[in-house]
C-alpha cells in the first residue's frame, strides 16, 4: 500500500510539470517562431547567395538595376522607377542599394523578401489562433508555409513575391480581426493599409483591394444599410486605394499618360500581344486553359499534399459550425490570388508556361506560390480538427517535406535556372567586363531589354546610357558615333529600343561587330570615330 500511495501522489507531479512547459509555450510560441524562421531565412539566404541561385532570375537583377538607378546613374532620380513595376520594392532599396555589396548580392532586395518570410510564418500562426486553433494546428500551419522550398528560395531573392504575400497575409487578419468585433475600427484602418501597401507591390494587391473592399461595404450593409456600407467603404477605400491613385498620378506627371503602365511600350499589356502574336498565349478567352494551367503552376509551387490538406481544410472549415459567418465570409479573401491569376491568365494578361503542358520550359511558374499561405491556413484548421488522423496527417508531410529537401525540389529554381524567365547573359556581360571596365566610353543598351546584361558586367550606372537617361539616351540614338563606344542590341530585332532608334542613322559605317552572342549583339565603334567620342558625363543639368 506503501508503494502505490507513494506512486499515486507522485504522479501528478510530471503532469503539473508538463501542464507549465504547455503554457510557457504558447504564450513564448510567436517569440520561438520569430527566431526560427529568422534562423531559417538567414540560412537560406547564404546557401542561395553562396551558389549564386539567388540572383538566378533576370527580373531579381532588374529589380535591383532599377533600385541602384535612383541613387546612381547619368541621371539617378525616383523618375528612374519608371512604369513597368509597381515602386514599393524600389524605394524600399534607396538606404542600402548604394552599397556595392548590397546591390550585387541582391540582399537590398532580398532583405525585404526576408522580413516578409518571418511576417507571413507569423501571421499564419495569428490568424489560426483567430479560429481557436490550438497550439499544433498553429504550428503546423506554419510549418506548411515556412518549410516550403519554393517559398525559401524566393525569400533568398530580390523577387517581390513574398513581400506581396506579407502584405496581403497581414491585410486579410486586420480585416478578419476587425470583421470578428467591427467596433474596433482600428483594424479596418490596419487592414486599409497593408492592403494599400500590397497594390504599390504588384497588381494582385489591386484585385485584394477590390474584394476586400466589397467584404467592407458587404459588413456594413448587414449591420446598419446602405448608409453604413456607403461610410465604410469611402473610409476604407480613401486609405487603401491610395495607392492605386499615386501610381496613376505618377504615370500621368511623368508620362502623360494615366494608363501607361496598362498600355505603354513595356507594359505586361504589350508583352503579351507579342506572345499572342507568336501563338503562345494559349489560355486567352480560354476558361478552362486557365484554370487547368494555374492549377498545375499552384500543385508545382505548393505540393500536391498540402494542396489536399488545404482543400480538405477549407471545407471542413466552411462546414464547421462553431465558427460564425461572418468569420467565413471574410475568408473569402484568401482566394483573392486564386480568382486573380486565373482571371488574368483568361483575359490574356498574364502568362504561364507549365513544363509537359506548353512546350518544354517554364515560365511565370512562380505564380503558383501565390495561394500558399491561404493552403498553410486551412492545413492548420484540418490538423487540429480531425485529431483521430493527427499522426497520419504529419507522418505523411514530413516525409513530403524531406523528400523534397533531399531531392530540391523547388520549381522556382528550375524557372530561373533553366527556364523561360532566365537568360544566360554572362559572355555578353563577362564580355563588358573584360574590355569595357578599363576603357572610357559609353555603353549603349536598353535596359528594358538587357537589364540583366547590366547588373552582371559589374560596371557603375554611369557607364550606360539606356532609355532612362533622358538627353544622353535622345542624342546617343540620334548621333551613336558622338557618345556609344560600344552598342549592345538584338540587330534586326525591333522590340530592342536601341536598335529601333537607331536604324535609320549611318551606325553601321562606324562600328564593327565584336561579339555575336545568343542574346545580344556587342558593336564597337571603329578606331577612327574614338577622338569624336564624348566620354565624360556633361549634360549635367537634366530635367
Amino acid at each position: 500500500m506503501s508503494n502505490l500511495s507513494f506512486f499515486s501522489l507522485q504522479l501528478p507531479y510530471p503532469e503539473k510539470k508538463l501542464s507549465a512547459v504547455t503554457q510557457w509555450c504558447t504564450g513564448n510560441m510567436p517569440f520561438i517562431l520569430m527566431v526560427v524562421l529568422t534562423f531559417l531565412s538567414i540560412s537560406f539566404f547564404i546557401h542561395y547567395y553562396q551558389n549564386t541561385l539567388g540572383l538566378a532570375y533576370n527580373d531579381a537583377r532588374s529589380h535591383l538595376d532599377i533600385g541602384r538607378r535612383v541613387v546612381e546613374g547619368l541621371k539617378p532620380g525616383l523618375a528612374q522607377l519608371g512604369s513597368v513595376w509597381l515602386p514599393l520594392t524600389h524605394l524600399l532599396m534607396m538606404p542600402t542599394i548604394w552599397n556595392d555589396f548590397m546591390w550585387h548580392s541582391g540582399l537590398s532586395g532580398a532583405i525585404q523578401s526576408m522580413i516578409s518570410y518571418v511576417a507571413t510564418g507569423l501571421t499564419i500562426y495569428y490568424l489560426l489562433k483567430l479560429l481557436n486553433v490550438g497550439l499544433f494546428g498553429r504550428i503546423f500551419g506554419v510549418a506548411v508555409f515556412a518549410l516550403n522550398l519554393n517559398i525559401l528560395y524566393l525569400q533568398s531573392t530580390a523577387m517581390t513575391e513574398l513581400f506581396l504575400l506579407g502584405t496581403m497575409t497581414i491585410g486579410v487578419y486586420e480585416l478578419a480581426k476587425w470583421y470578428q468585433d467591427d467596433t474596433k475600427i482600428l483594424h479596418l484602418i490596419k487592414a486599409a493599409v497593408w492592403v494599400m501597401l500590397s497594390t504599390l507591390i504588384r497588381y494582385d494587391g489591386w484585385f485584394l483591394l477590390f474584394v476586400s473592399a466589397m467584404l467592407v461595404a458587404s459588413k456594413g450593409f448587414q449591420k446598419k444599410g446602405y448608409k453604413m456600407a456607403e461610410g465604410l467603404f469611402i473610409l476604407y477605400v480613401t486609405l487603401a486605394g491610395l495607392g492605386v491613385v499615386l501610381w496613376i498620378l505618377w504615370n500621368w506627371a511623368i508620362f502623360k499618360d494615366p494608363l501607361y503602365f496598362v498600355f505603354g511600350p513595356y507594359s505586361a499589356y504589350q508583352q503579351q500581344l507579342q506572345l499572342e502574336d507568336a501563338g503562345v498565349l494559349a489560355t486567352k478567352q480560354n476558361l478552362w486553359l486557365s484554370i487547368k494551367f494555374y492549377w498545375y503552376a499552384l500543385i508545382y509551387n505548393s505540393g500536391a499534399l498540402p494542396v489536399v490538406f488545404g482543400t480538405l481544410g477549407a471545407i471542413v472549415l466552411w462546414l464547421d459550425k462553431t465558427i460564425t459567418t461572418r468569420i467565413k465570409v471574410v475568408l473569402i479573401s484568401l482566394l483573392a490570388p486564386l480568382i486573380f491569376n486565373i482571371l488574368a491568365l483568361y483575359v490574356g494578361h498574364s502568362v504561364l508556361f507549365v513544363q509537359g503542358l506548353s512546350g518544354t520550359t517554364w515560365f511565370n511558374i512562380r505564380y503558383g506560390i501565390m495561394m500558399l499561405p491561404s493552403i498553410a491556413v486551412f492545413a492548420g484548421y484540418l490538423v487540429h480538427k480531425w485529431r483521430a488522423v493527427r499522426p497520419l496527417l504529419v507522418g505523411m508531410f514530413i516525409f513530403v517535406t524531406i523528400f523534397q529537401f533531399l531531392n530540391h525540389d523547388a520549381v522556382t529554381i528550375d524557372d530561373g535556372r533553366v527556364g523561360s524567365s532566365q537568360k544566360n547573359v554572362s559572355q555578353v556581360s563577362n564580355w563588358l567586363k573584360e574590355n569595357a571596365s578599363n576603357k572610357e566610353g559609353f555603353v549603349l543598351i536598353a535596359a528594358a531589354s538587357h537589364d540583366a546584361i547590366i547588373f552582371s558586367s559589374g560596371l557603375p550606372m554611369t557607364k550606360f546610357i539606356h532609355e532612362g537617361t533622358g538627353t544622353y539616351w535622345e542624342t546617343a540614338t540620334a548621333s551613336p558615333d558622338r557618345w556609344a563606344r560600344w552598342i549592345v542590341m538584338r540587330t534586326n530585332d525591333i522590340n530592342d529600343s536601341t536598335f529601333k532608334s537607331i536604324r535609320s542613322t549611318d551606325w553601321q559605317s562606324q562600328y564593327d561587330l565584336v561579339q555575336n552572342f545568343p542574346f545580344a549583339d556587342i558593336y564597337q565603334i571603329k578606331d577612327e570615330y574614338i577622338q569624336n567620342l564624348n566620354t565624360q558625363p556633361i549634360l549635367k543639368k537634366q530635367r
